[in-house]
C-alpha cells in the first residue's frame, strides 16, 4: 500500500528543483497534519559529526524537516526521525558515529517506526556503507554529499514504504538553491560559495567524497546574505573546500 501511494505522489512530481522538493515536503507536511490533528508532534534530530560544511548540511536538513512539519528536538528518545551528517577525514569521526549508531538500537527496538538516516562524506565511502548496511540493519535512510537536498523525497519514501533508501551519486554537477535552512546562531551564518575541491593532494579523501569543484552563482550567493543582513545576522563566514578557488 505504502509503494503503491508513495508511486502515486512520484507521478505527480514536478521534474525541476527545488520545486520537486517543496512538493515532497508538502506531501510530508500533510501526513504529519494528520498526526497533528489527533494531539501528536512529530519531532527531528540533526547530529553534526565533523567541519564547518558538515554543520551547513545539517542546517539544511533541518531547515527541510522543519519546513515539513517537524518540530527539532536534542533528545533521542523524543524523535521520530533521527539524521547524521558525517565526516570521514578523521579516523575518530568515524568511530564517533559508529557509536552513535550503536546506541540507538535499543530506541529502534521499542518504536520500529523510528526512521534513521545518515549522510555526509561517510557515505561515500562504499565501504563504510556495506559496514552500516551489515552491522546497523535499523538504519533505512543512506545517502551521500550529493544529494542531501533530496532528503524530503527520500524520507517520505522510506515513511510510506517501511524500507530502506539508499542513493549514493559519486558526483553531481547540481547545485540546487533557496531550499529552507535553519541556523544555529541569530548573528552568525554560513553560505556555501562552492563546493568540492580539484587538488587531489594525496593525504586527503575530500575529491573523492566532495567530488570535484564547482560554485555557486554570484548572484545566488549575494541574495543569500542579503537575506541574512535583513534578518540580523552580523557575521557572515564563506564556506568552500577552497574558497580562493571561487569561480
Amino acid at each position: 500500500m505504502g509503494n503503491k501511494l508513495f508511486t502515486e505522489i512520484l507521478e505527480n512530481a514536478p521534474a525541476n528543483e527545488p520545486e520537486r522538493q517543496f512538493y515532497f515536503i508538502e506531501q510530508i507536511k500533510a501526513l504529519l497534519d494528520v498526526k497533528k490533528g489527533e494531539g501528536y508532534e512529530a519531532k527531528a534530530m540533526v547530529t553534526v559529526i565533523g567541519c564547518q560544511m558538515s554543520a551547513k548540511d545539517g542546517e539544511k536538513l533541518q531547515g527541510i524537516l522543519q519546513e515539513a512539519g517537524y518540530s527539532i528536538t536534542e533528545k533521542e528518545e523524543e524523535a521520530d526521525v533521527i539524521l547524521f551528517t558525517t565526516c570521514t577525514v578523521r579516523e575518530n569521526a568515524n568511530q564517533k558515529l559508529y557509536g552513535r549508531i550503536g546506541q540507538l538500537k535499543h530506541l529502534y527496538q521499542r518504536n520500529k517506526d523510528l526512521i534513521i538516516g545518515i549522510t555526509g562524506c561517510m557515505m561515500q565511502e562504499k565501504d563504510e556503507v556495506e559496514t552500516i548496511q551489515r552491522k546497523y540493519p535499523y538504519v533505512h535512510l543512506i545517502f551521500g554529499t550529493h544529494n542531501i537536498y533530496k532528503l524530503a523525497e527520500y524520507l517520505l519514501e522510506t515513511m510510506l514504504s517501511k524500507e530502506k533508501k539508499v542513493e549514493l551519486l559519486e558526483d553531481s554537477a547540481e547545485i540546487v538553491e533557496n531550499l529552507p535552512s535553519k541556523r544555529k546562531y541569530s548573528f552568525r551564518a554560513a553560505v556555501n560559495i562552492s563546493f568540492g575541491c580539484n587538488n587531489f593532494c594525496t593525504y586527503c579523501i575530500v575529491p573523492y567524497v566532495r567530488g570535484r569543484e564547482k560554485s555557486r552563482n554570484s548572484q545566488e550567493i549575494l541574495k543569500e546574505c542579503e537575506a541574512l543582513v535583513a534578518d540580523g545576522v552580523k557575521e557572515i563566514m564563506l564556506l568552500g573546500q577552497n574558497v580562493n578557488s571561487y569561480g
